[in-house]
C-alpha cells in the first residue's frame, strides 16, 4: 500500500487507515484479529482508535492483538482523548483529564507510546492553551510521537495550529486533524480543509463511505446485518438516507458501472485522492469487508468521473466561505 506523509511531518502512514470504532462491541476478538492481520498483510500501517470506543475495550483489544499477532513496530497507532460520558459536559480538554486519559490508553494498549495522539473535540470550557499544553507534555515525555486534533471547526483548527507555531517555548506542531468527509459530507471543504492545507496539517477523514451509505447497500432496503439495522447505530446512518443522498449514491453507482468496479471503490478513491487528505479511516466489520475496501489501491478515478461526482455532490458555499469577488 502506498505511504503518505502525515501533514508537514516526517511520519509516513498508509493511505488507508483502519478504524476500530466497533471493536469490543460489535466486532469481537476473532473478527478484529482477522481484520488487523488482513490490513497488516496488505501493507496497512495506520490504526485509529479512541479511549471511548467500546468504553475502552477497543484499545484493550488492539493491545492484545499487537502483543501476539502484529508487531508493534509495524503499526502507526493513533488514539484520542477528551470525550467523557457526562451529559452536562461531553468533552473535557483540561490538562489533568487528558494526561490521565493518555496514561490509561497506554495501559490498555500495552505500549509505552502512541504514534499520534488526538484531542477528540474542542472543549469551550477549557482555555485552548491548556488543552494544547497537554499535547506538548505528551510529546516531550515520549508518551506520544506526534499530536493532532479531531472535530475542530475551521477557526478552532487555525487558532490551535497557529498557537503551536507562534507561542514561546518548545511547542508540538499539529500533524493531523480528523473529521467526517465523504461525497455525502463535504462540509470540511468550507473552512477546515483550506486551513489544514495552509498550515500543513494532514486530514484523516472518518466515515469516508458516508456511514456505509455510499456502498449502495441501502438503495432498495436496509440489510439486516448492516449498521442501519443496528439499534444503536441506526440513528447514525439515518441522516444519509434522504433524497439528496440517494441522488449522489445513484451517481456513484453509475460511475462504478462504467468503470466495472464497485460503488465502494469509487467513493473511497474519490475521498482518498482529494487535496489535503492523508488517509481515509475505514471501519470494516470483518476481513471480507476490509478486503473489498483495500481493493481500491489499484484504482484512480478518471478526471471526468471526479468532475461529475464533484458536481452532483457539490455543497452550497456562500459568502464568506468563498472569495467575495467570485460571488
Amino acid at each position: 500500500m502506498e505511504q503518505r506523509h502525515l501533514g508537514r511531518t516526517g511520519l509516513r502512514v498508509s493511505r488507508i487507515g483502519l478504524g476500530t470504532l466497533t471493536w469490543g462491541r460489535d466486532t469481537d476478538e476473532h473478527d478484529a484479529a482477522d481484520v488487523l492481520k488482513t490490513f497488516w498483510e496488505a501493507g496497512g500501517t495506520l490504526v485509529d482508535t479512541a479511549d471511548v470506543y467500546g468504553d475502552g475495550e477497543a484499545e484493550y483489544l488492539l493491545g492484545r492483538l499487537i502483543e501476539g499477532l502484529v508487531p508493534r513496530r509495524d503499526l502507526v497507532i493513533s488514539t484520542k482523548a477528551g470525550s467523557v460520558p457526562d451529559p452536562d459536559r461531553r468533552f473535557d480538554g483540561s490538562r489533568g483529564h487528558l494526561l490521565s486519559a493518555l496514561d490509561a490508553s497506554l495501559t490498555r494498549l500495552g505500549t509505552d507510546y502512541v504514534d499520534v495522539w488526538h484531542i477528540h473535540a474542542f472543549d469551550p470550557q477549557t482555555p485552548l492553551e491548556e488543552t494544547l499544553q497537554a499535547l506538548d507534555l505528551a510529546v516531550s515525555s515520549g508518551r506520544a510521537r506526534y499530536a493532532g486534533v479531531s472535530n475542530f471547526c475551521g477557526w478552532q483548527l487555525a487558532k490551535a495550529a497557529t498557537w503551536q507555531l507562534a507561542a514561546p517555548g518548545i511547542r508540538t506542531r499539529l500533524a493531523s486533524t480528523q473529521l467526517e468527509y465523504s461525497l455525502l459530507q463535504r462540509g470540511v471543504e468550507r473552512e477546515v480543509l483550506p486551513a489544514a492545507l495552509d498550515l500543513g496539517i494532514g486530514l484523516l477523514p472518518s466515515s469516508p463511505l458516508g456511514r456505509g451509505v455510499l456502498t449502495a447497500k441501502y438503495r432498495n432496503s436496509t440489510p439486516p446485518d448492516s449498521r442501519g439495522a443496528s439499534e444503536h447505530l441506526a440513528p447514525f446512518v439515518a441522516p444519509y438516507l434522504d433524497d439528496t443522498a440517494s441522488r449522489i449514491v445513484d451517481a456513484v453507482q453509475t460511475a462504478a458501472d462504467g468503470l466495472a468496479v464497485t460503488p465502494l471503490q469509487v467513493a473511497l478513491a474519490w475521498v482518498r485522492d482529494r487535496p489535503g487528505v492523508t488517509a481515509p479511516v475505514i471501519g470494516a466489520r470483518n476481513a471480507q469487508q476490509l478486503t473489498a475496501a483495500l481493493s481500491v489501491e489499484a484504482l484512480s478515478l478518471p478526471d471526468e468521473i471526479c468532475r461529475a461526482l464533484d458536481d452532483v455532490s457539490a455543497p452550497v458555499h456562500h459568502y464568506p466561505d468563498h472569495d467575495w469577488s467570485t460571488l
